[in-house]
């Protein structure tokens, strides 16, 4: 898990960067104040009993100067208690609810100690002239006897007491600096928060108040105009000049802005009036009649809309970034608040309201204010659609979306790509049709292709998932735990993932003309998917920085529930659940590179190929245990998050969809009355008026045959229900069978997705069937890869999706609160930013050593 310190970098906007909380400093002084507890605590140890006596003396003697000496300042704690104005104006915004820790020199020790030091001997009380007061020489020997026991003891228990009382002292100072630094950060970050509210909402104000000016300028201007055209169609008589008529309404004769009422404060802009305002709808003919003066107020009602929607979109962006801010702020001391209760559980709650309490909350001012705008910017330039408008207000700059020379690269690979993969499919096909040879489908290596091709399929589908991610402000580094420091970009994915796909399918081309002897045979043809299975090794390795915490997050995905699971590994989980045929390919793989398969010729009998593949193991032990493994995983995670947090409602429900799956897959390894075989019709004679009948009766399906459709079905369908309801938070009769409120701008793909998936489901579960299972609807080969690549895609879909609903609702507690920020380049380091740029001319080389390559 990455820690919040990194977090917070990330999201930092690096121009308010010092108003941000101070979160290393408060766990500095956290730190340090609980190292001086557990020094306390190791003292305590040594004489529980004298430690609790002079405790209860130390907190009595300390509640007496609390009541006795004024306040102490906060601003100094090593300033001396007993100096007059110590407290008053230099008490912070939090004084620990009262809490008055007792400091200061060694004589106020000494005077507020002295009955602490009494129950353990006084240096008066062996004063010399005792000595003299005795008679006997016997009485001195005793006398100094008991006199130098009591010395002994005196310094042995003085000694603990000093260093007890000034273990207790360190303690108390610690917790006043956490408590002066955290008043400090809360007084910094409510100021900053407070300021810049007011700001932004006095410039929305302002800018209010421009456009209402620009409403009333644009009227009267506008009228004038109309009545200059209404002149000039009645002068017309001829049917094209009727036609005018229509081209004058199209341009939107018409006010700019309707006039404003009492009751409605300001209302929208039409159509027409933003396709005059744009510019849009005039032509050649009627800008001849207008004078020049028109002209010149067309263009400056363009410009000034123009700088309208600039400036409203500046202060969301700003208000979205201040809404941010105050979810960063709120969480730190969430965090931090956290770790005192736990360091300190004597003090627990001590601060829990005073942060709860803080200004910047929630946020709910900058949020107000984004709606406003949203809801103004909506009613003047996208006619009252908010989900329209919310899409054009948050500007793609940065982000890792921008496009520099690197892209030209990136683009004409994608055309290479393109190019092989056409030429792949041709040789395919067109030696099935000329020559009659098998497909690629057909040869002996091609599950090796399939599942390595799985494997690239995905990292395109993560590369299509961190687009779309960042460029609707879904903030997956928040809600996976990333690593900001080392995240990439769906830029860099695309680059990486491009030159993979390459060496794929050049790899794949040799093999398939190699077994063609289309090519000269310059080693057998199966080093091909040889070197393709080293290759993809290598890209599941390196480099280690990005790839070592994707392995460690495996390794706790698949101990479940062992490891309490985090967001992302039910994520990863519910990912390793759609790539049940990759995982079957990857064990084909395996066995066929382990067993030397790969180097035997291809037209070798089946005799002597693949013998592994029919015995008992791996038809009936390995391969049904590959097929229930991911839904074991998530099952056993939903058990887990039950344990954790007590709640039976979602996680017991989550885990039955699984073990319904499981059922499904159990039925199709083990139980071979599933089958849907024909069976042969039964001749049964049947006996009636004298003479015996025979009568033809179908034999129907049996129970078993019936179960298991009726398993199939019903959970595809629960699954799907989960999907919509659960899942994307979707399916709200009140919100059109949507949600409340969407990140995606169109409707329209949502209802689609929700199509797509409840098609694809049923083709899920049919993957959790094994192969060469006997089935009459046991797909060949070659559409095994279509079935495995939709339900990689129907993945991906549902992650977008899955993402939002996270982001927007901490739907099963996997954070503290409930907020997220949204995903914006605020100036962070990541990794991206450390890589040198593509030298443009380096990149044209390229380009024009492959073009003439080709």
């Amino acid at each position: 898990m990455v820690e919040f310190g990194l977090k917070l970098e990330d999201n930092k906007v690096a121009e308010w960067s010092d108003k941000y909380i101070d979160y290393e400093r408060l766990k500095t002084v956290l730190k340090k104040a609980a190292t001086a507890a557990k020094k306390r605590d190791e003292i305590i140890q040594r004489r529980p009993g004298m430690a609790k006596e002079i405790q209860e003396s130390y907190e009595a003697e300390k509640a007496n100067m609390a009541f006795l000496d004024p306040p102490l300042s906060h601003n100094d704690p090593l300033s001396s208690v007993g100096s007059p104005g110590g407290g008053g104006e230099g008490e912070s915004l939090l004084s620990l609810k009262e809490r008055q820790v007792p400091t200061g020199s060694a004589l106020e020790v000494k005077r507020k100690y002295g009955s602490v030091e009494k129950q353990y001997g006084s240096q008066n009380s062996l004063a010399p002239g005792t000595l003299s007061r005795t008679s006997s020489e016997g009485s001195i020997t005793s006398l100094m006897t008991k006199a130098m026991s009591g010395v002994s003891n005196y310094f042995q228990k003085s000694a603990y007491t000093s260093k007890l009382i000034d273990s207790l002292k360190d303690v108390d100072k610690g917790l006043d600096a956490f408590g002066q630094a955290l008043s400090d950060e809360l007084l910094k970050v409510n100021k900053f928060y407070a300021e810049k509210s007011a700001n932004l909402d006095e410039r929305l104000k302002v800018l209010v108040e421009n456009v209402y000016s620009l409403a009333e300028e644009s009227d009267s201007e506008l009228h004038s105009v109309a009545e200059e055209r209404a002149a000039m169609i009645k002068e017309a008589q001829t049917d094209s000049e009727v036609k005018t008529l229509s081209d004058v309404l199209r341009m939107g004769i018409k006010r700019v802005l309707d006039r404003r009422t009492s009751s409605v404060p300001l209302e929208p802009l039409s159509e027409q009036n933003i396709s005059l305002l744009d510019g849009e709808g005039s032509d050649d003919e009627d800008t001849g009649h207008l004078s020049e003066s028109a002209s010149s107020r067309k263009k400056k009602s363009v410009k000034e809309t123009d700088s309208v929607k600039r400036a409203m979109i500046d202060l969301h962006r700003s208000s979205k970034l201040l809404n941010n801010f105050s979810i960063m702020n709120y969480t730190g001391f969430v965090k931090i608040v956290k770790k005192f209760d736990k360091s300190f559980p004597d003090h627990k709650g001590e601060f829990k309201n005073i942060v709860s309490e803080s200004l910047c909350h929630d946020g709910k001012e900058a949020e107000n204010l984004a709606d406003e705008m949203e809801r103004l910017f909506a009613n003047w330039f996208c006619g009252g659609n908010i989900v329209e408008a919310r899409a054009k207000m948050l500007p793609k700059r940065g982000d890792g979306l921008q496009m520099d020379w690197s892209q030209l690269r990136l683009g004409y690979r994608l055309g290479m790509c393109s190019i092989l993969a056409l030429w792949v499919c041709w040789d395919c096909v067109w030696g099935l049709v000329k020559d009659g040879n098998s497909t690629i489908g057909g040869r002996t290596a091609f599950p090796v292709f399939r599942g390595c091709g799985g494997l690239l399929l995905l990292h395109w589908c993560w590369g299509i998932s961190v687009y779309i991610w960042s460029r609707y402000r879904i903030n997956y580094i928040f809600l996976f735990d990333f690593n900001p420091r080392i995240v990439d970009t769906a830029i860099n994915i695309f680059n990486d993932v491009v030159d993979e796909t390459l060496v794929f399918l050049v790899l794949m081309l040799l093999y398939y003309k190699s077994g063609a002897h289309d090519i000269p045979e310059i080693m057998p043809a199966g080093c091909y998917p040889f070197i393709l299975v080293l290759f993809t090794i290598w890209n599941l390795i390196f480099p280690l920085r990005t790839r070592a915490p994707l392995w460690l997050a495996i390794w706790r995905v698949v101990t479940a529930p062992i490891t309490s699971p985090k967001f992302f590994h039910t994520y990863v989980a519910d990912v390793f659940t759609s790539m049940v045929k990759v995982f079957q390919d990857i064990l084909w793989t395996t066995c066929f590179m382990a067993s030397g398969d790969f180097l035997l010729p291809e037209d070798s009998p089946d005799s002597v190929r693949h013998s592994w593949q029919h015995t008992f193991w791996y038809k009936n032990v390995v391969i049904p245990l590959i097929c229930l493994f991911p839904l074991w995983i998530r099952f056993n995670q939903c058990l887990r998050r039950y344990l954790d947090t007590g709640k039976r409602w979602p996680h017991l429900a989550n885990a039955f969809k699984y073990a319904m799956s499981q059922t499904v897959t159990l039925f199709g390894a083990f139980h071979p009355l599933y089958l849907m075989h024909a069976k042969q019709d039964m001749l049964i004679p049947v006996s009636g008026k004298g003479k015996d009948i025979v009568v033809q009766v179908a034999q129907g399906h049996n129970l078993f045959q019936v179960f298991w459709m009726g398993l199939f079905v019903t959970s595809s369908l629960y699954s799907f229900t989960w999907d919509i309801y659960m899942d994307w938070g979707l399916g709200r009769p009140k919100f059109g069978f949507l949600g409340p409120r969407l990140m995606f701008p169109q409707r329209l793909h949502y209802y689609c997705v929700m199509f797509v998936d409840l098609f694809l489901r049923f083709m899920w579960v049919l993957t959790l069937v094994p192969p060469q299972s006997g089935a009459t609807f046991e797909l060949p080969s070659y559409l095994s890869a279509v079935t495995m690549s939709l339900e990689l895609i129907r993945r991906t879909l549902w992650g977008f999706f899955r993402l939002e609903h996270e982001h927007r609702h901490n739907t099963e507690g996997y954070r503290r609160v409930d907020f997220v920020p949204l995903h914006f380049n605020t100036g962070h380091n990541h990794k991206y930013k450390k890589q040198k740029e593509h030298v443009g001319w380096h990149v044209l080389a390229e380009v024009a050593v492959v073009s003439a390559a080709v």
